[in-house]
């Protein structure tokens, strides 16, 4: 029997159930809703999910205790762990920025002898090291917004999605991000990958392309087929077959999400019918 992939998977947050869908398109087994199994055995894959913390994954990766893992790469990179990023999974996306109150500071050259509060205190010291900032990195856990306002520190890094929170604290932005972050698949820095690792990026790289493309049926004149290809050239080319009715020809191909409706527009305009976009539930690519 070969060897059994282990897989680390955020057993709450906002990566959780994200993760938990990608999987199952992937084919993979996964948890009944309120189950709160620590362990998930999916013998028809050959593959051990555990159930972590989602800072806590990175770390257990890195030590090879697990093979890989799903994380975000702002906990990936705070972790300080030896691992790298296999594949970026393109949900939990979010921006780590500073904040502070108006007058503060301008840039980043300004927090030089002030406090930064942050929940990522590894990150951040790493960012400001790099940059030769001397700032006193405070970490606390949980929301950071209060820590301006009672004392604790003069600027804080935090993950900044509308900017409402900090505008209610009386915070601004200031500077440029930190960091851009989202969920990402995961291994040990060194060493060869771990058997089973390719099949699972294979399949989720495959989820990915079928969350970005939908596919795309029509009939068109022969004679305008060479139009129509321009509009839907797909991947490699699209798949073009005679129909019965004389001078007409029926073309198949992916076609981006965001565009469908573009281009079924376009496709009509040049002569185009019978305009069919269906879902791709799975693609090896």
């Amino acid at each position: 029997m070969n060897d059994i992939l282990r897989i680390a998977v955020p057993n709450k947050g906002a990566l959780a159930d994200p993760a938990a869908e990608m999987l199952r398109e992937a084919g993979y087994r996964q948890r009944s809703d309120g189950a709160r199994d620590l362990v998930l055995r999916d013998p028809e894959n050959n593959v051990e999910f555990f159930f972590l913390r989602p800072r806590d994954i990175a770390v257990y990766v890195g030590a090879g205790t697990l093979d890989v893992g799903i994380t975000g790469r702002d906990m990936l990179l705070d972790s300080g762990a030896p691992v790298r990023e296999l594949l970026p999974l393109g949900f939990a996306r979010s921006t780590f920025r500073f904040a502070a109150t108006p007058g503060t500071a301008d840039d980043l050259k300004g927090f030089d002898g002030l406090r930064v509060a942050t929940s990522y205190s590894g990150l951040l010291r790493t960012y400001l090291a790099e940059r030769g900032i001397d700032a006193e990195v405070i970490k606390l856990d949980g929301a950071v917004e209060t820590a301006v306002q009672l004392g604790v520190a003069d600027v804080i890094a935090d993950v900044v999605e509308t900017g409402t929170t900090l505008r209610q604290a009386g915070l601004e932005i200031v500077g440029d991000p930190i960091l851009i972050s989202e969920a990402v698949l995961i291994t040990r820095q060194d060493g060869q990958p771990a058997p089973g690792a390719e099949q699972l990026l294979r399949r989720l790289q495959g989820v990915l392309v079928a969350r970005r493309y939908v596919m795309m049926d029509y009939d068109i004149r022969a004679e305008r087929v060479e139009e129509a290809s321009a509009l839907t050239p797909g991947l490699e080319s699209p798949t073009v077959s005679p129909l019965h009715r004389e001078g007409w020809v029926a073309v198949r191909a992916m076609v981006p999400r965001d565009q469908a409706q573009r281009v079924m527009d376009e496709l009509w305009e040049i002569g185009a019918r019978a305009i069919l976009v269906t879902d791709i539930l799975a693609c090896r690519i």
